[in-house]
């Protein structure tokens, strides 16, 4: 069985991808959990990590490192984690590798924190390109393989991609069309999202930087989180 190693999932939006392609597909697996601690992680994550980072994927003897890394991977193994026609698997690599490398701004001004509500009191330079970058793709994959989903009628690895912006979505109010809004509504509600999300609210532990982060640019409303 795969043992897959995570932080803290109210704040880890890179061990989410995964851990919800992983449990949307009915892929077996070891969930280890490693809480962020204050300042640097490096050295407790190395132990199982060669970055130092989470997620890291363990098969047997076989480490696999970084979220998108994983997903290749799995691919290899299971059937359904990229979309099965060859032009929508093309694109959903293309969306996912996006999204892994780019939208900086929004991950920087609205990083994942599932237990809060926030109001936004500053809209930083480029936050608007990026949304509207993002409805753009998300309007794309939507509207060519016809939904719910970005490579059509199932979940698949480039949707998992996408689960933490659908958190960052609710989480600070974002605007968005009535398109996308249906689309961040759909990941929030499937089964292995809203698991996650129980498990995210539970926990008892804050780590302040990311509560910092949280708070840069507007202001808790409402927390959720068990106390």
């Amino acid at each position: 069985m795969y043992t897959l190693h995570i932080a803290n999932k109210n704040y880890s939006s890179w061990s989410l991808r995964p851990w919800v392609l992983m449990k949307a597909l009915n892929i077996p697996f070891q969930e280890i959990m490693h809480p962020f601690g204050e300042g640097s992680n490096w050295g407790e994550f190395r132990k199982f990590s060669p970055t130092g980072l989470v997620p890291c994927l363990v098969d047997g003897d076989r480490c696999v490192w970084d979220s998108l890394g994983i997903m290749e991977y799995l691919a290899e193994r299971h059937a359904g984690v990229w979309p099965e026609s060859d032009d929508a698997r093309a694109w959903a690599r293309c969306a996912a590798a996006e999204m892994h490398s780019g939208f900086s701004v929004l991950r920087d001004v609205c990083p994942m924190n599932c237990g809060v509500m926030v109001a936004m009191t500053t809209r930083p330079a480029g936050l608007d390109n990026n949304l509207e970058r993002l409805e753009e793709l998300w309007s794309q994959g939507l509207s060519r393989f016809s939904g719910p989903f970005l490579g059509g009628k199932q979940f698949t690895a480039v949707d998992a991609f996408y689960v933490p912006v659908a958190f960052r979505a609710r989480t600070f109010q974002l605007q968005l069309s009535q398109q996308s809004q249906a689309y961040v509504n759909e990941l929030l509600s499937l089964d292995a999202v809203k698991t996650w999300e129980k498990s995210a609210l539970n926990e008892t532990w804050r780590e302040s930087g990311h509560e910092a982060d949280t708070v840069r640019f507007g202001k808790i409303l409402e927390d959720n989180r068990i106390k």
